[in-house]
This record gives structure tokens, sequence and C-alpha cells, in this order.
């Protein structure tokens, strides 16, 4: 299993555009084959910074959800709307409870 955590700040006046297309992106991703869970929200401290929980049952998966048309147009608009580099972990799991 993977979960990855992924944090994106956005500039102010593209927080909305942002968050429109962050929501495309999670209604795109849950679905997919092999996702067990894909969630985004705000951070509660920062109003323009948004982070993604996500949980892929194998790399496979998350190949399949990195590939998704609207992930590749939004992370080409990174540069527009993001005020900071993007942060992402990658946590391989051997095991849950």
């Amino acid at each position: 299993m993977i979960v990855v955590r992924f944090k994106v700040k956005c500039k102010s006046e593209k927080t909305e555009q942002a968050m429109a297309l962050f929501k495309e992106i999670v209604t795109a991703s849950q679905p997919l084959d092999g996702v067990v869970s894909f969630d985004m929200g705000r951070d509660i401290t920062d109003p323009d910074s948004f982070i993604a929980l996500e949980v892929f049952e194998d790399r496979a998966a998350l190949d399949r959800q990195e590939s998704l048309a609207v992930v590749k147009k939004t992370m080409g608009l990174f540069e527009e709307l993001l005020a900071a580099e993007p942060e992402a972990t990658i946590f391989n799991v051997s095991s849950t409870e």
C-alpha cells in the first residue's frame, strides 16, 4: 500500500481557481481501480493551502491516478497557481491495522 501526503500553497488570487481544479481531481480519482482513499481539504491555519491524503493499493494505482488528464492539466498550471513549491511525501506501508 502507498500513502501520499501532498500539500500546496496557492497564490491568494488563484486559490478559488485551484480549489475548483482540486475538486475535479478528487472526483476523478476516487472511483479509480486501486484507489483506496483520496481526499483533499483546506489547511485550517492557512486558507490558501490544501492538503491531499491519498491511499493506493500499489504503484500501478498511483500511476493511473497521476496519468489522469485533469491531474496533468492542473500540474501544468502550478507555476501560475502556486506561491511555493509543492510538498510531497510518499509512504510505502507494509501493514495496516
